[in-house]
């Protein structure tokens, strides 16, 4: 099988929320679902100041549905919501 690109937006609860330890956070926990591979995190502005966390990685195809992580990064402190917004197969 093949790798996925997957791309989870998480939505802080406030402006105030510090988004380097979330992405720290975040990130831990997309490691321990997928392993140690590579990601990348981006800041989007959406409204007012505030700023959603864009985290892309990549996982393995094998291991089905990317939605646990989402669920788990839900569960974080300062997290509004997290939602996985692409998933694409890499080729090569």
């Amino acid at each position: 099988m093949a790798n996925a690109i997957v791309t989870v937006k998480i939505m802080p609860s406030s402006p105030d929320i510090d988004l380097k330890k979330l992405e720290k956070d975040a990130k831990n926990l997309i490691a321990a679902f997928a392993g140690k591979g590579e990601t990348k995190a981006e800041i989007e502005p959406v409204a007012f100041g505030l700023n959603a966390l864009k985290i892309i990685f990549v996982m393995d195809e094998k291991k089905g549905s990317p939605d646990p992580v989402a669920d788990k990064i839900k569960g974080l402190e300062g997290v509004n919501s997290a939602e996985i917004v692409d998933v694409r197969r890499a080729i090569g």
